[in-house]
């Protein structure tokens, strides 16, 4: 019998889980087409809004993708594992290697430099840089692709003054990014703090994104600090969250 819980649970989302359950189980495979709205009205007994709920739900979570209309496919996009503290090692970008490139294992990603710009700084971020209001800073803006579709959108605020004249400043910023050249500058990162939260995108975050309707974005938002504890980097993400996973593994203390 079904427990109170799967009762009071929406049709919809009850067709939606049972969906998932065969996509996981494997019988339904990466480009393999679901049933559509009249298969579930008729599996279901339900009505076609219903219908169109649960098959929304699994586009809202990235499972799935509609191709010629209302024709819905498994999608064959596999998801980013983010590994929020290996990323970050100075191992990597110490290395010439980047940051970005640890998280997508044998898959090619694609940077779109949006442009580098001498900018006032905005309020939220003045204070975390310890600049006064309407100091300059340069913001790097970058898009990020992978398998040719936009996941990631990126805005690095740095103090004008600690930066101007360096590679930070220009589209090319050399092996190892932004931290390589703080570091040549004697402010590399020696520690991040990363804050995480939800909310849905702004029209702006849909079309760069190419994010279908309903799906939410991830904001994460990190901060690097010198080893002298001085604020060098503020960096604002919006994440297609139907695109990552987030990991973050550590010691207990």
């Amino acid at each position: 019998m079904p427990s109170d819980g799967a009762v009071r649970q929406p049709k919809y989302q009850r067709i939606a889980a049972a969906l998932k359950a065969a996509i996981e189980a494997g019988e339904y495979g990466p480009g393999d087409r679901l049933p559509g709205e009249n298969d579930l009205m008729s599996r279901y007994g339900v009505a076609r809004m219903t219908a169109r709920q649960a098959l929304g739900v699994l586009q809202s979570e990235g499972l799935t993708e509609a191709r010629k209309g209302a024709v819905v496919f498994v999608r064959e996009f596999r998801r980013i594992r983010r590994r929020g503290i290996q990323r970050l090692a100075a191992e990597v970008w110490g290395e010439g290697r980047s940051i970005w490139v640890a998280d997508t294992e044998d898959r090619e990603p694609v940077v779109e430099l949006l442009g580098v710009f001498e900018e006032t700084v905005p309020d939220a971020v003045a204070g975390v840089l310890g600049l006064a209001g309407g100091a300059p800073v340069y913001v790097r803006r970058r898009r990020f692709l992978l398998d040719g579709k936009p996941v990631m959108l990126a805005s690095s605020y740095l103090d004008a003054v600690l930066v101007a004249g360096t590679p930070i400043t220009e589209p090319d910023t050399g092996p190892g990014g932004i931290y390589a050249r703080l570091a040549e500058l004697g402010v590399g990162p020696a520690r991040f703090r990363e804050e995480v939260r939800s909310r849905m995108p702004g029209p702006d975050e849909a079309a760069q994104l190419g994010l279908a309707a309903g799906t939410p974005v991830v904001l994460v938002c990190r901060t690097a600090f010198a080893a002298d504890g001085r604020v060098v980097e503020v960096n604002e993400m919006v994440l297609d969250a139907s695109a990552y996973v987030l990991e973050y593994e550590f010691d207990a203390q």
